[in-house]
């Protein structure tokens, strides 16, 4: 992966958490946090990652993210400088999720064996 992009990932990153704190005014979006941002090279694509504190909200928080992400767009293009803002497709990140499955294995299997 290029470095431009990846520095781009970082300032989406940074960015859209900022916007969320301080420019989003709904309360599905208030305990959200931005994990990762995939940009595809073109730069019309940017998959951005997230997860909330409460899983019970996570298709409201989704939905309220989607619609929000016109305003937030209109926000990125004017904090960071290119020529074309890409769209913005939200998504679950699962990552934390499959982490802890992974931790509670570990922990199950470390249980059994002091048995």
């Amino acid at each position: 992966m290029n470095v431009k992009i990846e520095r781009l990932n970082s300032s989406f990153v940074k960015e859209i958490s900022q916007i969320l704190l301080e420019e989003i005014k709904d309360d599905d979006i208030k305990f959200v946090t931005i994990t990762d941002c995939d940009i595809t090279s073109d730069l019309s694509f940017a998959k951005v990652y997230f997860t909330v504190l409460d899983d019970s909200k996570r298709e409201t928080t989704l939905g309220a993210l989607n619609k929000a992400s016109g305003f937030i767009r209109s926000e990125l293009s004017q904090r960071i400088d290119i020529r074309h803002t890409p769209e913005l497709k939200f998504i679950f990140d699962t990552s934390i999720e499959y982490g802890k499955k992974i931790e509670d294995l570990i922990e199950k299997i470390n249980d059994e064996e002091n048995e």
